[in-house]
């Protein structure tokens, strides 16, 4: 569910401006349907962090910590690639069905969205 800056619920259907000063018209993304999946595999890569956290705490060595970075990185690269596709199968493709500069916008948006990913 989208919300408003005060944490309101927006209305749906109801233009919000999200941080970045992007504005979106859905009261639902893409991922939505895969929610609760999401959430359980962010869950998991926090418990992964916080692993790292315990790890630098017991003076673990150092090339066993970065093996367990590398771990954390993948996963959340994983998610990411996941999270972009999603968007890419309902966002754009919305946009594509819709026409006009919608699609122009949208794509602009996931190959910044892909460049940000690239440059981590």
């Amino acid at each position: 569910m989208t919300t408003t800056e005060a944490g309101v619920p927006a209305p749906s259907g109801a233009t919000v401006d999200e941080p970045h000063g992007h504005e979106h018209q859905h009261a639902t993304y893409g991922y939505h349907q895969q929610k609760d999946e999401h959430l359980k595999r962010l869950r998991r890569i926090e418990g992964q962090i916080r692993g790292l956290q315990r790890m630098v705490d017991e003076d673990v060595y150092c090339i066993d910590i970065l093996t367990q970075v590398s771990a954390s990185t993948k996963a959340l690269q994983s998610f990411a690639l996941q999270l972009l596709e999603q968007h890419l199968r309902h966002c754009v493709a919305d946009a594509a069905v819709k026409g006009g500069t919608e699609i122009d916008v949208k794509v602009e948006e996931a190959t910044k969205a892909i460049g940000r990913l690239l440059r981590t």
